[in-house]
């Protein structure tokens, strides 16, 4: 976290906001504006919350604005098995590459969670006397 200046140097936040615009894209012409609204909010929570938590004036903010992005991560998940199930039962197309969006927010979350222990560990040793 040392050599870490800015979010935009955070990989986490860097493949949080291709995935958003990926899902944007993606979801551009589907005419479900309930669950497309749902999913884009969603995913732009996911490096938005990364950057409003790092540019907070506190680790303790920082490592909660990093979990609720990672709330959004899985929200995110959610919804896009929903929408596949639901596609399927329409028999209408699904997203493409779905699954691979499956599979990147479960790496978000995994490098969410590595980066929230990494830090409170940090935090726990700054406060050790």
């Amino acid at each position: 976290m040392s050599d870490v200046k800015t979010f935009e140097d955070l990989e986490v936040w860097k493949r949080g906001c291709q995935l958003a615009v990926d899902i944007c894209v993606g979801m551009h012409d589907s005419k479900y504006y309930a669950l497309k609204d749902q999913m884009t909010r969603a995913t732009f929570s996911i490096p938005s919350n990364i950057a409003e938590g790092c540019e907070r004036d506190s680790t303790a903010d920082f490592i909660r604005f990093l979990r609720y992005s990672k709330g959004s991560s899985g929200e995110l998940r959610t919804q896009l098995y929903v929408h596949e199930r639901v596609m399927k039962k329409l028999q209408a197309p699904g997203l493409d590459n779905a699954m691979h969006y499956v599979a990147e927010t479960k790496e978000i979350s995994a490098m969410l969670q590595g980066l929230i222990n990494a830090l409170e560990r940090k935090q726990n040793k700054d406060s050790t006397p």
